[in-house]
Order: C-alpha cells, then sequence, then structure tokens
C-alpha cells in the first residue's frame, strides 16, 4: 500500500511539474499568457492536494486552515488590486515566498541536527534560509518604495562596507551551526536576524528606478530558496518549482539589466536613481506646448503613428483611451503601432499587461528591437508617460547616468508629441533631452483626460 502511494505522489510531483513548466513557457508570449497562468495553477493545485498523501504529514486542520485563508487573501487582494499597484504586489508576493522558505528552514533548524539526513542537507537548509530571508527583507523594502512608503533612499558613509560585514555575520553564524553537535537557538536567532538585516541593506539604497531589475532579482532567489528547502523536506514539487522560478528570474533578471546597459552589479551598488541624476544633466532649450486641437490634426493626417506608453499611462488608467484613439486614427487609413520598451513601468511586461487590458491587438505591440528602425520613417511618436526610455541622452551624452541604455528612437521621428502632467524629472531624477528637441511639442495634462481630448480633436475632421 505505501508503494502505490507513493508511487502516485512522484506521479503527481511529475505531472505538476509538467504544468509548471508548460504554463512558464506559455506565460512567455502575451497571446498565451493567460492559459500559461491557468496551466501552472492546476499544476500548484495538483502539487498542494497531492502533499496531503506525503509520509509523516500531519497537522492536516493547521495546513487546510492556512491554504483557506492564504487562498481567500489572495484571490481578494488579486481583484482588488489597481493595475498601477501590481508591481508592489508582485514585489510582496514574492517576500512572502522566501519568507516561507526562510521559515521552513528555521523549523528544521529547530528541530535539531537530527532533522537532517546528512551534512549536506544540513548545508542546503541554511543557504535556503539565508537566501529566502534575504528575499523577504529586501522584496518589503522593494514593495515601500513602490508603494510610496519610502520615497527617498537611506545612504551613508561606508555602506557597503557595512552590508559586506552583516553578510558576513550571517555567514560565520551559519557556519556556525555546521559545526555543531547540538543548535543553539542563540546561534539561530543571530544568523536570521543578520539575514533579515543584509536583505534590508541591500535594498535600501536602490533607487526606485532600478526596482524593476531589483524585484526580478529577488524573485530568482526566492527560486533558489524554494529549490534547496525541497531537497531538505524531500519534496519533488518544491525542487522543480524552485528551480524554474529560479531559473527564469535570473534570465529576466539578465535581460532586464542588459536592456538598461548595465551590470547586475551596478543596478545593486551604484545607488542609481537615487539622487535625482544631476551629472551631465544639463539640457539646452526651452519646451514647446501645443494644444490638443492642433495634436489631433497633427495625428490624424498622419501616414504613420507610434504610440510610446509608460508608467504614467498606468497612473492615469488612460489605456482604454489610447487604444479609442487609435481605432479613429486606424479607421482614417493610418499605420498604428506600439512600442514597448523592457523596463517601461515598474515591472517586466507592465506595458503588455495594460495594453492587453484594453484589448489592442498583439500583433500591433513592437518591441525595441522591431521599431526601432522605424522612426526615421514615422510622421508622429506620442509618448504618453514614458521618460527614460525614450531619452536620447543616453545615446549623445557620456557624462549621463543612463548613458549606453538603449531607448526608443521616439527623437527620429518627424514630430513627437509628449504628454506630461508637467515639466518635472521622470522616476529615475534624469532630464530628457526628448522634450527640449526642435521636433517635440509639450501636450500638458493628465493622460486620461487629454487622450480624451485627442479622441475628440480626430472625430470632429
Amino acid at each position: 500500500m505505501h508503494n502505490i502511494i507513493d508511487n502516485i505522489i512522484e506521479i503527481s510531483y511529475f505531472v505538476a511539474a509538467i504544468l509548471f513548466i508548460m504554463g512558464l513557457k506559455k506565460m512567455s508570449s502575451p497571446v498565451t499568457a493567460r492559459s500559461g497562468i491557468i496551466w501552472a495553477g492546476v499544476g500548484m493545485l495538483v502539487a498542494t492536494l497531492i502533499t496531503y498523501l506525503h509520509p509523516g504529514m500531519h497537522n492536516y486542520m493547521l495546513m487546510t486552515v492556512a491554504i483557506f485563508v492564504g487562498g481567500v487573501a489572495a484571490w481578494w487582494s488579486g481583484k482588488k488590486v489597481a493595475i498601477t499597484d501590481m508591481p508592489q504586489m508582485i514585489a510582496l508576493y514574492n517576500g512572502m515566498g522566501g519568507g516561507a522558505a526562510g521559515a521552513i528552514a528555521a523549523v528544521e533548524l529547530l528541530k535539531g541536527r537530527a532533522a537532517f539526513d546528512s551534512q549536506t542537507f544540513l548545508v542546503l537548509a541554511i543557504l535556503g534560509a539565508l537566501i529566502g530571508s534575504v528575499s523577504f527583507s529586501g522584496s518589503l523594502v522593494a514593495f515601500a518604495k513602490l508603494q510610496g512608503w519610502l520615497r527617498r533612499p537611506m545612504r551613508f558613509p561606508g555602506q557597503q562596507i557595512f552590508n559586506i560585514a552583516v553578510f558576513l555575520v550571517a555567514v560565520g553564524f551559519g557556519a556556525l551551526l555546521l559545526t555543531q553537535n547540538e543548535f543553539s537557538g542563540t546561534v539561530i536567532l543571530i544568523f536570521f536576524v543578520a539575514a533579515l538585516a543584509y536583505g534590508l541593506l541591500m535594498a535600501l539604497p536602490i533607487g526606485g528606478a532600478d526596482m524593476p531589475v531589483v524585484i526580478s532579482l529577488f524573485n530568482a532567489l526566492t527560486g533558489l530558496a524554494v529549490a534547496f528547502e525541497g531537497f531538505v523536506l524531500n519534496n519533488a514539487a518544491m525542487i522543480i518549482a524552485g528551480t524554474v522560478v529560479g531559473s527564469a528570474g535570473t534570465l529576466l533578471t539578465q535581460l532586464m539589466a542588459r536592456a538598461m546597459n548595465r551590470s547586475i552589479g551596478n543596478v545593486l551598488f551604484s545607488s542609481f536613481g537615487a539622487s535625482g541624476g544631476d551629472e551631465g544633466d544639463s539640457v539646452e532649450g526651452s519646451m514647446k506646448p501645443i494644444d490638443a486641437a492642433d495634436a489631433g490634426i497633427m495625428m490624424a493626417y498622419a501616414e504613420r503613428v507610434v504610440i510610446i506608453p509608460g508608467y504614467g499611462m498606468a497612473v492615469a488608467q488612460a489605456q482604454h483611451k489610447v487604444w479609442e484613439l487609435a481605432t479613429l486614427l486606424i479607421k482614417r487609413g493610418v499605420d498604428v503601432k506600439f512600442a514597448i520598451h523592457p523596463v517601461a513601468g515598474r515591472m517586466p511586461g507592465h506595458m503588455n499587461v495594460l495594453l492587453a487590458e484594453a484589448n489592442v491587438p498583439y500583433d500591433l505591440l513592437y518591441d525595441l528591437e522591431e521599431i526601432n528602425a522605424a522612426f526615421t520613417q514615422t510622421d508622429v511618436s506620442l509618448v504618453i508617460g514614458a521618460n527614460d526610455v525614450v531619452n536620447p541622452t543616453a545615446r549623445t551624452n557620456p557624462e549621463s547616468p543612463i548613458f549606453g541604455m538603449p531607448i526608443l528612437n521616439a527623437d527620429q521621428s518627424k514630430n513627437v508629441i509628449v504628454i506630461k502632467r508637467g515639466q518635472g524629472k521622470g522616476f529615475s531624477g534624469v532630464e530628457n533631452a526628448l522634450f527640449f528637441g526642435d521636433n517635440t511639442r509639450m501636450l500638458y495634462g493628465d493622460g486620461q483626460a487629454m487622450a480624451s481630448e485627442l479622441i475628440e480633436a480626430v472625430k470632429e475632421l
């Protein structure tokens, strides 16, 4: 009977693993992302239910209550959260994953050395605890920054040296556990406090503009921690899910950093976006305003229009109005495309999700590499809420903090219209030379309101 149950568990975990991998594969495309989430969700359901049959499992009532409470809380928050708040929710949920891995390790360590079959499993438990704790506290800082609770990065002289010292304390006490025949509760406590402190110290000095990369990195760390704890618990589902999440998060982190033409080390330790970016930031000229009526005429009689969305569009919840405007232009025979930068918004794929919510066809969305060559043939580029991703300073000014970052070449269009609430700098604090260009006109106002006025202007023609 035990052999039959063991076989059922192993087969179920294998099926769950296949569903995880297939779901992740489908999530790589906007066309299949929705079904990918469902596939992965079914895989998680299978892995969760079959765990009830795992040998030695107990506390079924506590498990069921925890799953119910967590499931209801996740469902409710998922339904209620605004699309503009999705990045911080992702950061928070990711932190919960890291915290869960750390908590599992803490429980196993408190059981004593007898709970570990070998020194290897003890090493994995300690590594999982360290990585999970760092991801947990670091993700909470990322959440607080994106939520606006921590508006100013916290830096002090010698911070990197101090951070390294705290990390070494965590590593040292983790190593001390390996030498003890009976684990000391004090050593375990200091180990976890140091690990949590390092996660906080690691994220606090990082500027808000780098949060997409940081969230992706913490996501990778969470996956790695879960995989390590899966080995400790001999749970195949945790091993596979953690490995998949860790590898996907690592790849995404590298892609995000590459999209900014920066190393991961530079993201973590340079504090870019934290000080306002005044170096090499002087721009000559002035911003030239335009009213919605003139901008509408310019777009309506254009042959080719490229729309470039950014986080400001998300804040204004203007995606539906922007698509309505695009639809009117398409009916007039205008060739309309949407240009998506990899780090537009505050998390990977943020703009894709917004535009999908407005039912923008996927074949109108173009990545940076696909669209950049077309800007020289574009009559009007409409920038709504984007800033750094269209800043030509990244190509022209070696003194700028964003120099070398690949951008959308909107400045090469014949005309540029920028919808912006005011004349302030963007999220990273770097002045945008595009706004001062001879071919650029500024349409000041709320994104949704200005899109509505553009719609009315086109309708009247």
